[in-house]
């Protein structure tokens, strides 16, 4: 893997092994209870994040394979990941789109599968970036829904945004619930 990409996969990692820790042992009933009709439950926000994260790299890999041509990333790439990186800081909700929506979630789930599927996500990604040509870190790889084209790197950080955001409405739910921290 290469090493501006690295650090970023070490820490996503060891945030969501955090998270499975803070869930560990908490039951699944209790898990997959929701704050409020058409609201998420914390089994759901975690599938929402695997759909997103599997998809990325799915939409990569598939477009890697036909080797096409690359943009290279320059300032509007910049400012494109600039207002994405805000998006994702804004303590307002947002409604997700379809592709990672409420008709992809699961209605119940349990933790242990769940973790399993996260883990599979997670080693796919890292499969990908072990395998990510060093010539194409500078160029718009990934594509995401709102913000567009970005680099590698910059999905990376999309998604540990995106996790870093969901986790906070995860932590949400176990206060609202008093769950065992």
């Amino acid at each position: 893997m290469h090493t501006s990409l690295s650090p970023l996969y070490e820490k996503m990692q060891a945030d969501l092994q955090g998270l499975y820790n803070e869930l560990k042992d908490q039951p699944d009933v209790v898990l997959n209870k929701k704050l409020a009709e058409g609201k998420w439950s914390v089994l759901q926000v975690m599938h929402h994040l695997i759909i997103a994260e599997r998809g990325s790299v799915a939409y990569v890999k598939k477009k890697m394979s036909f080797n096409p041509e690359y943009t290279k990333a320059g300032l509007m790439t910049g400012f494109r990941h600039l207002g994405l990186k805000f998006y994702m800081g804004v303590p307002m909700k947002f409604k997700a789109p379809e592709v990672v929506g409420d008709s992809k979630l699961p209605d119940e789930s349990t933790f242990w599968e769940t973790v399993k599927l996260y883990n599979t996500t997670r080693e796919e990604l890292k499969e990908l970036l072990e395998n990510f040509p060093p010539e194409l870190l500078n160029k718009e790889v990934y594509k995401h829904a709102m913000a567009g084209r970005q680099t590698i790197k910059q999905m990376l950080v999309f998604f540990d945004r995106h996790f870093v955001r969901h986790r906070k409405q995860i932590r949400k739910n176990v206060k609202a619930y008093h769950f065992v921290a």
